[in-house]
C-alpha cells in the first residue's frame, strides 16, 4: 500500500476528533477527560505491554535506541541554539522549544504497527522507552529554568516514563505476565491509539503564532525537515533492514507531541503559542511523513 494510504486512516481519526470537538455537543469538556484517560491509563498500558510481549535483544536495543537518541539530540541542540538568536522572546522559546524534538507517540505507534506489524510496534515502543525520558528532560528544562519549577519532580510523575521503563526492565529480566494481565493490558492498549488520535484532533488550535512567526518556522523546520533528513542519512549509512529503516524515519518525521501544550500550561509557559505549533506541526506531518518515507524508498 502506498505510504499516503498507510497514513490516511490515522490522520482521518485526527480530523474526525477535530470535527467532533468543534461541531458537536462533545466539546472540550468531554475531550479534557478523554485526554487524561489516554495519557494516564490507556497509553501507559499500551507502552508497557508492547515492550513486554516482544523479545528484546540488547544489540537491537542499543542500535535502535542509539539512533533514536542521536536524532533527538540533533533536535534538542538546534532548538536550544535558537535561544541565542537576536530578538527571541525567552518565554516563547522556553515554551516552544520542545516542539522541535518531541514526537506524537499516538501517531508513531499507530503508524509503526501499520508499517511493520507487531514487530514495528515493539521497535517503536523501544524508541519510546529510550527516548521519552531524555526528551522529557530536555522539554522540561527550559520551562523549569524559566519558571522556577523542579525538574526531578516533573520527571518522576510522568506516566509515560514510568510505563516504558517498567516494561523495559520487565522484558530484560525475562519476567512473564499472567495471561489475564496480558489480555487486559492489550485491550486497554488497543483503545489507546484511536482515542489518542482523536484527542490529538480535538486539541488542534489556530492563531497565536503571529507573535513570533520566524521562531515558529525555525522550530517546525527542525521537526519536519532536519530530523527526517538526519534519520534517512543514518539508516542508509548503517544499512539497516528496510522495515527498521522505515520505522526510524517515520519516528523522525512525526508531528510534535500534543502533550507539549499541557506541559507548557502546567509550567507557566505560553500555552496558546504551543497549541499553534502543535496544530501546524500536525498538518505539516500529513504531507511530510509520506514525503520522508517516499524519499527513503527512492534513495534506498
Amino acid at each position: 500500500m502506498p505510504d499516503l494510504l498507510l497514513l490516511l486512516p490515522d490522520f482521518a481519526l485526527i480530523l474526525i476528533g477535530y470535527a467532533i470537538c468543534n461541531h458537536t455537543g462533545l466539546d472540550r469538556t468531554v475531550w479534557d477527560g478523554a485526554e487524561r484517560l489516554v495519557y494516564y491509563v490507556l497509553f501507559p498500558a499500551l507502552l508497557f505491554i508492547s515492550i513486554v510481549r516482544q523479545p528484546m535483544q540488547l544489540d537491537t536495543l542499543a542500535l535502535l535506541g542509539g539512533l533514536g537518541l542521536g536524532i533527538s539530540a540533533v533536535g534538542v541542540a538546534l532548538a536550544y541554539a535558537l535561544r541565542y538568536a537576536p530578538g527571541v522572546n525567552p518565554l516563547l522559546h522556553a515554551s516552544g522549544a520542545q516542539t522541535a524534538f518531541r514526537f506524537n507517540s499516538y501517531v508513531a505507534l499507530a503508524l509503526a504497527e501499520r508499517i511493520a506489524g507487531p514487530q514495528g510496534l515493539a521497535w517503536l515502543a523501544l524508541l519510546v522507552a529510550v527516548c521519552v525520558p531524555v526528551i522529557n528532560v530536555a522539554a522540561v528544562l527550559p520551562l523549569a529554568r524559566h519558571g522556577g519549577h523542579g525538574l526531578l519532580k516533573e520527571l518522576v510523575r510522568n506516566p509515560l516514563i514510568l510505563a516504558t521503563l517498567g516494561g523495559l526492565l520487565t522484558n530484560l529480566a525475562g519476567l512473564k505476565l499472567p495471561e489475564l494481565a496480558t489480555i487486559t493490558l492489550s485491550r486497554m492498549g488497543a483503545a489507546a491509539l484511536p482515542l489518542g488520535l482523536m484527542a490529538v484532533g480535538s486539541g488542534l488550535r489556530f492563531g497565536a503564532l503571529r507573535e513570533a512567526p520566524w521562531l515558529a518556522a525555525a522550530l517546525l523546520a527542525i521537526r519536519h525537515a532536519v530530523l527526517p533528513l538526519t534519520a534517512i542519512a543514518l539508516v542508509l549509512a548503517l544499512h539497516l533492514p528496510p522495515l527498521q529503516q522505515a520505522v526510524i524515519v517515520a519516528f523522525a518525521a512525526m508531528p510534535t507531541a500534543g502533550s507539549a501544550y499541557v506541559l507548557a500550561v502546567r509550567m507557566g509557559g505560553h500555552g496558546a503559542y504551543v497549541a499553534g505549533l502543535v496544530t501546524l506541526s500536525t498538518l505539516l506531518a500529513m504531507a511530510g511523513l509520506p514525503a520522508a518515507l517516499g524519499l527513503l524508498a527512492w534513495l534506498r
